[in-house]
């Protein structure tokens, strides 16, 4: 199976180049130019990791070349403009600290104080979670916290002090306190804390159902988070009891026999529903992942490695030497108010397309894939 998975990632970088990467199917679908995103931001990160692990410099040269087509020598960054407030955006800077540290090019550190910049300015939401983005005002969505929360750990331990840490830990507080559902031990998708928008619960401001992806974000912006922070006593009081209990959660809903979770989490037997790739690979990740950080005990470690293997011997397929990664939902959102389609509903999560090797499967599995290397070789 790893000979599979090697292969398969050699197949995805030398088909794809920084102007045009054939994982981002949501923008060669749309003729969107080149910018700055969190699909991209999922690839450059599972390849430095793969990167940390092996030691194979293509790994490395590949994100180099990649992001250096983005960055520019005074920080600025294509495609990248604050003012539109979208927490997405933040995501692929988190990786100017490994290319900084790599390089010492002053451009990556001038591009993370622009990326910084946004974190400082993002409109917030009553009880202080970042706005979504712009045109989802007043919104908390669970992915925006894998999308913004991350670079700010790191930007707070390496400089600044660790000052802003209780505003990161506050936010995933939030969250908590507004978004799961205690009897069923799942998150809900969105939420509008003006309660007006067309999607939410007049009453809780609550989208109205259990997005697979959503949660599979939030669980790993919870262990990328602690990796960023120097703060024992906030990964063992606050955030290694928050991972439990959210996985936990989660797989009492998890598939006998393929060991991986359905697009809308608690609704296995409606038609239509199916296993779906991205958000299994974020659970594989977060949970192994949970465990060498110390979140979680030693006994879920198999529970990771049984879903990784479930994916791929469900979803990675080869044909006449040809490999691809089925089973990705290629996009799920709620609204905006002039997109009434995206309405949170169960029949609008299964309407979605279901696309082959889009980032936001690979990314999550090659993240996995390089925790079963390090398991592999600590046995």
């Amino acid at each position: 199976m790893h000979k599979l998975i090697d292969q398969f990632i050699e197949k995805i970088i030398n088909e794809s180049t920084p102007d045009r990467p054939i994982w981002n199917i949501e923008s060669i679908n749309q003729g969107k130019k080149p910018h700055w995103n969190y699909i991209d931001g999922c690839m450059m990160t599972s390849l430095l990791e793969l990167y940390h692990e092996t030691k194979e410099q293509r790994y490395l040269d590949f994100v180099i070349e990649f992001v250096d087509y983005y960055i520019f020598d005074d920080g600025t960054i294509r495609g990248y403009d604050i003012e539109n407030y979208n927490v997405d955006d933040i995501c692929e800077s988190r990786v100017l600290f490994d290319l900084y540290q790599f390089t010492k090019q002053e451009k990556y550190v001038k591009a993370i104080e622009y990326t910084y910049h946004h974190i400082k300015n993002q409109p917030r939401t009553k009880d202080g979670n970042f706005w979504h983005k712009k045109i989802y005002p007043n919104q908390v969505w669970l992915d925006g916290l894998f999308m913004a929360q991350p670079f700010y750990a790191r930007y707070e331990t390496e400089l600044n002090h660790k000052e802003n840490y209780i505003d990161i830990i506050n936010q995933f507080k939030n969250v908590y306190q507004l978004m799961f559902n205690k009897e069923k031990g799942l998150y809900y998708h969105g939420y509008d804390a003006t309660k007006k928008i067309f999607w939410a619960n007049p009453e809780t401001g609550l989208s109205k159902n259990f997005w697979l992806r959503a949660m599979g974000w939030f669980f790993v912006a919870i262990v990328d988070v602690v990796g960023y922070m120097d703060d024992p006593d906030s990964k063992t009081k606050f955030f290694a009891p928050l991972l439990r209990e959210s996985i936990n959660g989660i797989l009492k809903y998890q598939d006998e026999a393929s060991k991986m979770f359905y697009q809308v989490v608690d609704l296995q037997e409606r038609d239509g529903n199916y296993l779906e790739t991205s958000g299994s690979a974020l659970i594989s990740y977060a949970i192994l992942k949970g465990v060498r950080l110390g979140l979680l005990e030693d006994s879920y470690e198999q529970i990771g490695i049984d879903i990784f293997n479930g994916i791929c011997d469900k979803y990675l397929t080869e044909k006449d030497g040809d490999l691809n990664l089925g089973g990705i939902v290629l996009v799920s959102g709620l609204g905006p108010e002039n997109n009434l389609r995206r309405d949170g509903t169960f029949e609008y999560y299964i309407s979605e397309p279901i696309v082959e090797n889009d980032a936001k499967g690979v990314g999550p599995l090659i993240m996995a894939y390089t925790e079963l290397k390090r398991i592999t070789k600590k046995t």
